[in-house]
């Protein structure tokens, strides 16, 4: 059984730090696409960043960004810790959403291991982690 189990959502002010967790359990965790979407009340869920795991290394990965996120956030891996990471800094109050993490297999087009744009390519989901950002 997989399982995407999302930690570190926290309420912070602007400006400040969150670092999100997914700990990928029952899936093969070779060459795939993790991402983290969000979305917030009232609004569509966006693709917030994404990375392909394959390549050379514990933590070799192709990484792709919403342009919303670029330069704020980061996204890596642990290939030992099953464990992808979401480390958002310099954070603003539209940044507040239910961040999910979100895995599936390589869909190569458009010079992109991963997409942001194509939620359906992604096979299985968390639960969920808010992150809230005050003013």
């Amino acid at each position: 059984q997989v399982q995407l189990v999302e930690s570190g959502g926290d309420s912070v002010q602007a400006g400040g730090s969150v670092r999100l967790s997914c700990v990928a359990s029952g899936y093969r965790y070779g060459s795939n696409c993790f991402a983290w979407f969000r979305q917030a009340p009232g609004k569509e869920r966006e693709g917030v960043a994404a990375i392909y795991t394959g390549g050379a290394g514990a933590r070799g990965g192709v990484e792709y960004y919403g342009d919303s996120v670029k330069g704020r956030f980061t996204i890596s891996h642990r290939r030992s810790e099953r464990t992808v990471y979401l480390q958002m800094d310099s954070l603003k109050p539209e940044d507040t959403a239910e961040y999910y993490c979100a895995a599936g297999e390589l869909h190569p087009y458009g010079g992109s291991w991963c997409h942001l744009d194509a939620p359906h390519e992604y096979d299985y989901w968390g639960q969920g982690a808010q992150v809230t950002v005050s003013s």
